[in-house]
């Protein structure tokens, strides 16, 4: 159980942490073109993209996968960055296109945003017999801790929306931009080439 509790902690402390924002900008893109009802939509999104982050931090941690760090650190704030995009450029399409869009994001950017943490797993778990039971521990706290932050985006939303009187588009847009807005330096500062 004590392994639980840590593994659950270095969970949380990833994704919630203010120094290494991106995962917080990315669910931001991610789920602010959701409601409160489209909560089957966005479980499914959350646990893609936390799948898509398992899976390659397991191939990593079990060196099954390497890729230099360098790319990683510029295509994690690219992730970002495309999604937002694409929040802007469909704000007022279909519902259906722009899920089916997400899920494809969730799923393909939690593989690139697993490599960026494998070092770190890979570190914590050297002396571990068995790797996969940390790495699945480590990954439910994943799920949760990205529930949270989507919890936040959607009641932020509420808020705006209903009580506010802000348009659904003009939150997306705003929230969107916002998050362009930060990540335009971060994909500067780590570019590879």
């Amino acid at each position: 159980m004590e392994d639980f509790i840590l593994f659950l902690k270095l969970a949380f402390d990833h994704v919630l942490d203010w120094k290494a924002y991106d995962h917080i900008l990315f669910f931001i893109v991610l789920a602010v073109v959701y409601n409160f009802k489209d909560w089957k939509k966005i479980l499914w999104l959350i646990t893609l993209f936390t799948i898509g982050h398992t899976t390659t931090l397991a191939l990593a941690t079990y060196d099954l996968v390497t890729i230099d760090v360098s790319i990683i650190e510029f295509l994690i704030p690219l992730t970002i960055f495309i999604t937002a995009v694409v929040n802007i450029f469909t704000v007022n399409k279909k519902k259906v296109h722009q899920s089916n869009t997400n899920l494809f994001f969730a799923f393909f950017f939690g593989l690139i945003h697993g490599l960026g943490l494998s070092g770190f797993l890979k570190m914590i778990l050297t002396d571990s017999d068995s790797k996969l039971l940390p790495l699945l521990e480590f990954a439910f706290g994943v799920e949760l801790a990205q529930i949270v932050i989507v919890l936040l985006i959607l009641i932020s939303g509420f808020i705006a929306i209903k009580l506010l009187r802000v348009s659904k588009r003009d939150w997306v847009l705003v929230l969107s931009s916002i998050v362009i807005g930060i990540v335009i330096p971060m994909l500067v500062e780590r570019k590879f080439w």
